[in-house]
């Protein structure tokens, strides 16, 4: 069975209803489950756990070119598990954006053959020739390309590892779906954007998020608004919402040295003031997002509207600025808008 009918078989093993965006809400039984007070060993743990259902590393980065036009990447490596039993399927995500301008790219491929994976150490994630990798995570090159636009990218981290919710135990929702989730949201990031037009050099702020679980969606959770922010004060914040009969609001402040605090509940405000029509969707484009304790009251934009990610499981990708209390550039991902 070639790769392709594997991740039809995977759609279709998914129940209609129930079970979250792209199945992420679908039962865990047989597979292990995140438990609260995780212990993590590195570099081991940058690699893949082929015990839990689904797996990502998940690279952004908000762009600029010497004359401060805005732009974004994101690369993104999915692992995914169809059985306890096995097989491994990875599918892999390219997405390109300037203002006129959003491209994306798939890849899929089956475990076992080396087409795709992950190794720790020396780490290196990868699928075909698309190529994230560096002695370990705190300083990657990152190498990608379609037939229209590509990139290759230098990232130094400034900062350290940060482990969202309770040290890394992420809860999802009130029933405690949750998974494992670390970041690295402090790269500096410099290279060159291979785009239609020529190559563009660019510098900026990167962002790699590492999470796994079984069931990270309770099922009628139907998806997320997920935002990463570099404010110009030095820190860091992630919030998301997820959307559904389980509502549930997080945030991850993040200091400059790296120190985090939890937010949860009516603790985050997130309340969309525009919407646009993408890919035949109304698509919430700019956002109010206010985190009192900390003083944030932002207005968050759209970089470009048309952000949109036709793949397997499309969904909203693009790089975002944001005013109010902070100036700020970063990454909004929005799934589950039919």
């Amino acid at each position: 069975m070639n790769v392709k009918a594997l991740l039809l078989a995977l759609c279709l093993a998914m129940p209609a209803q129930g079970q979250g965006f792209a199945g992420l809400g679908q039962g865990g039984e047989g597979f292990a489950l995140p438990t609260p007070d995780p212990t993590f060993t590195f570099p081991e743990d940058h690699g893949p756990h082929p015990d839990y259902r689904i797996e990502w590393w998940y690279l952004t980065a908000a762009l600029e070119d010497a004359e401060g036009r805005a732009y974004g990447v994101q690369w993104t490596l999915f692992r995914s598990a169809l059985t306890p039993e096995g097989p491994q399927v990875w599918m892999g995500h390219f997405g390109l954006t300037t203002p006129e301008a959003h491209f994306t790219g798939e890849r899929l491929a089956r475990g076992g053959i080396a087409q795709a994976g992950v190794t720790a150490a020396p780490f290196a994630a990868w699928i075909d020739d698309w190529r994230m990798e560096g002695t370990d995570l705190a300083a990657l090159d990152l190498v990608a390309r379609t037939g229209e636009a590509g990139y290759d990218l230098a990232l130094s981290a400034e900062g350290p590892l940060v482990f969202h919710g309770d040290a890394g135990f992420s809860v999802k929702s009130a029933t405690g779906q949750a998974s494992y989730y670390y970041s690295q949201p402090f790269y500096a990031v410099s290279g060159t954007l291979h785009l239609p037009e020529g190559d563009v050099a660019v510098t900026g702020r990167g962002w790699l998020d590492r999470e796994w679980s079984s069931q990270p969606l309770e099922g009628d959770q139907e998806g997320w608004d997920w935002f990463s922010l570099h404010l110009d004060d030095g820190a860091r914040l992630m919030a998301f919402a997820l959307r559904g009969g389980s509502d549930f609001h997080y945030a991850s402040y993040i200091h400059p040295d790296g120190r985090l605090v939890p937010f949860y509940g009516d603790a985050l405000e997130l309340t969309p003031l525009r919407t646009a029509e993408v890919a035949g969707r109304d698509v919430p484009v700019e956002w109010r997002l206010s985190l009192p304790a900390e003083g944030i009251d932002l207005t968050v934009e759209a970089v470009n509207d048309d952000s949109w990610q036709a793949t397997l499981f499309p969904y909203w990708e693009g790089p975002v600025r944001a005013t109010g209390t902070h100036e700020a550039v970063g990454f909004l991902e929005m799934t589950g808008y039919e």
